[in-house]
């Protein structure tokens, strides 16, 4: 088959050679500030109705590059006395000529750990689905009568599911999760056209370990230290170092470094894969007591960083007050 599939191709050649087997699931750099995105269990945290929007254009300027986002809901249900939580997550990432289209939700039991209601151990479980698709009309190529190309878009339903635990007081979280458990065991992301075999980079089991602590400095001034570790069992493990300061309840500033660690040996794992990743910058202002407005820069440090002009996020957050109460403590993670 003479194909030249330029644009998403490339990209999934380069993501692929840079990163192993790779990590496919999505990313977004402002996760810290909405834990739905990496662990179920996080659903209802805020227990009044919480509404977030997010977009990411990555490795603006590159042809086929990235472009993922998401709509996420949650909140707690008054007549379990706040100790159920539920959550939706709608997602879609574009990959040059693949997309994927995903719909989650989320359940998680909150079990109160003292009188006071400061402190929560929270289980969740996630169940959805991801619709992998391939667009034809997408692919460049030579040959304009290669009947080899797929027409227009073929797609297939892939159902999955999540786990996870969270704890977390006023100023003190920790969580960890796995993500796509059944991605290991199904795998129909894979097409035939004219005899000619295709297949989508699809998402893969992931586990996160995340935690974070929030220290005051002054009256008006606090620092919120944060770490993520991010295993996929393929390719190399990753680790996202986070630092923000929160100014007067009203401006979060801070920067986050992802890397690759090797933790432990993988079989099958290229030698010389660089550990850099990116750096990022965030600002999250909170126009209102209800409105959160975020934005961040990732700058790649590794191969990529000449061929690309960095990585674009946007983000709003919408705090719904139920009539039937609000949350006494400050939410910080």
């Amino acid at each position: 088959m003479q194909t030249v599939l330029r644009a998403g191709i490339m990209v999934m050649l380069l993501a692929i050679g840079m990163r192993g087997v790779a990590q496919q699931n999505i990313q977004f750099s402002q996760y810290v500030f909405n834990g739905l995105s990496i662990n179920p269990a996080y659903a209802g945290y805020k227990e009044d109705l919480y509404v977030n929007t997010v977009y990411r254009h990555q490795w603006a300027g590159f042809p086929g590059a990235p472009r993922t986002g998401g709509v996420s809901v949650d909140g707690v249900t008054p007549a379990s006395d706040n100790k159920v939580g539920l959550g939706l997550q709608m997602l879609f990432d574009k990959l040059g000529p693949q997309d994927a289209l995903s719909l989650y939700g989320s359940y998680s039991y909150r079990i109160p750990l003292d009188d006071e209601d400061t402190r929560r151990l929270c289980i969740g479980l996630g169940g959805g689905v991801t619709q992998y698709s391939i667009d034809g009309n997408a692919l460049q190529y030579t040959d304009n009568d290669d009947s080899a190309i797929p027409l227009g878009k073929k797609s297939v339903w892939v159902p999955d599911a999540r786990f996870g635990v969270y704890y977390y007081t006023p100023r003190f979280y920790a969580g960890a999760s796995i993500m796509d458990l059944f991605s290991l065991y199904t795998d129909a992301t894979r097409y035939s056209w004219k005899g000619n075999n295709y297949s989508t980079i699809r998402k893969t089991q992931h586990l996160y370990i995340t935690t974070g602590a929030m220290f005051p400095l002054g009256d008006n001034l606090q620092l919120k230290p944060s770490i993520l570790i991010k295993e996929d069992f393929k390719g190399p493990t990753n680790v996202d170092i986070n630092a923000f300061l929160l100014i007067g309840e009203k401006l979060w500033a801070g920067a986050s470094y992802r890397t690759g660690v090797g933790l432990w040996n993988k079989t099958g794992l290229q030698k010389d894969l660089s550990e850099l990743d990116a750096a990022s910058v965030m600002v999250e202002f909170y126009a209102t007591e209800n409105l959160r407005i975020g934005y961040s820069y990732d700058l790649s440090i590794n191969k990529m960083a000449g061929y690309q002009g960095g990585s674009h996020e946007i983000s709003l957050g919408f705090l719904i007050p139920s009539k039937n109460f609000t949350v006494r403590n400050p939410r910080y993670f």
